[in-house]
Formats: C-alpha cells, sequence, structure tokens
C-alpha cells in the first residue's frame, strides 16, 4: 500500500439502522479488521484498527436510527474504499479529498452522487466536473453579507436535518409526490452548504 495514501471524508453524512451497523462490523471483521464497539444512550462508536492507528467511527442515535456524522481522515487504502461504497449505497453527503503527492482532488457528492470535482495542483484550482446549478458571484456576496457564513451553515444544517426527517416520514406513508418535493429541497439546500463551507 502506498505509505503517503491520504483520504479526508468532511462533512460526511451517513443514515444508518441497527441492522446496518450490526452488518457492516460483521463485513469488517470479515475483511479482517481488528475492532471493537461500545454505545450508550446517544452514541454508538466503532474503533476500526488499521495498522497502528484506531479509527472511530461515531454514530449518533436519532429518534428512528443512526447518522454517521463527522469529518474522518482515513489512511489505509481498503477502509476508504468501505467508507466510499457505503456513501455510494447508502445515497451520504461528503466532500471527500483525496491527498496524492503535490495534487488534492476534492468530491462534493450528495445523495451517492458526485456533483463538483475540483483538483488542486500548487497554486492551480481547476474545475474537473460540475453538475447542477450553482449559485453566481453575486448572489454569493449577497448570502455572505446578510449574515455571516457560519450561522448560515449552522441553519442550513438543521433545515437539511427537518428536510431529512420529513422525508422519511414521507417515504413511510408511501407519499411519492412529497418525498420528490422533499428531495428537491434537499438538492438545492445540499448545494448552498457545499458552496458556503468551501
Amino acid at each position: 500500500m502506498n505509505k503517503s495514501y491520504e483520504v479526508e471524508y468532511c462533512n460526511l453524512e451517513l443514515r444508518f439502522d441497527r441492522r446496518h451497523i450490526q452488518q457492516l462490523i460483521r463485513d469488517l471483521i470479515q475483511d479482517g479488521y481488528s475492532l471493537y464497539w461500545s454505545e450508550n444512550e446517544s452514541i454508538f462508536i466503532i474503533s476500526v484498527r488499521t495498522g497502528r492507528k484506531l479509527t472511530k467511527l461515531r454514530f449518533q442515535r436519532l429518534a428512528k436510527g443512526y447518522k454517521l456524522a463527522g469529518d474522518y481522515l482515513i489512511k489505509d487504502a481498503r477502509l476508504a474504499e468501505w467508507l466510499e461504497k457505503l456513501i455510494g449505497d447508502l445515497r451520504g453527503h461528503a466532500v471527500v479529498k483525496r491527498f496524492k503527492d503535490r495534487q488534492i482532488l476534492i468530491e462534493s457528492i450528495l445523495f451517492g452522487e458526485v456533483i463538483r470535482l475540483v483538483e488542486i495542483t500548487g497554486v492551480e484550482h481547476r474545475v474537473i466536473f460540475q453538475k447542477g446549478p450553482m449559485l453566481d458571484m453575486e448572489q454569493t456576496l449577497e448570502l455572505l453579507t446578510s449574515q455571516s457564513a457560519e450561522q448560515q451553515i449552522e441553519s442550513l444544517q438543521k433545515e437539511l436535518d427537518e428536510e431529512l426527517e420529513h422525508l422519511y416520514s414521507a417515504m413511510q406513508s408511501g407519499d411519492q409526490e412529497r418525498a420528490e418535493s422533499c428531495k428537491e429541497k434537499l438538492r438545492k439546500l445540499r448545494i448552498q452548504l457545499i458552496q458556503l463551507e468551501w
């Protein structure tokens, strides 16, 4: 394995139920990882040993299920593959930064799909791929001057969580029209959030 291999997952968000977590533990053990887990009423932690490093995956307990959220720096190629497979399978969100030599490749992932790909080499900054509507410079400046970016990010994250709850409720009740409306709103909110965090 390349010793300089490094992937950073920022603003990672994946939704799980308990069965998914148990399956993840089984799969990681079958793949040869040494791990242990612990839980209390608010959090479930899986600690995965990769060489000398211990990576702690933190699952927040929600009203219905669990949420794996936060930032993770992974230096193990196989564990990074696991996380990326989970992001795709569970239609999760993340900003993934791949560090290689003097280059950084940044993927913005929304609902398991890459919506923006940026390559940074030294001071060069190149957008390789971009999908969907983005705010223009004037709209971005207007947003930033109306309130601080941190407040906006916090507000958008709350809105995202609420909309995810609405989506879950619509899916449970089989209301396809409302579910699609929620998904569209979530796409827009996530794009705004990614733009503010850059």
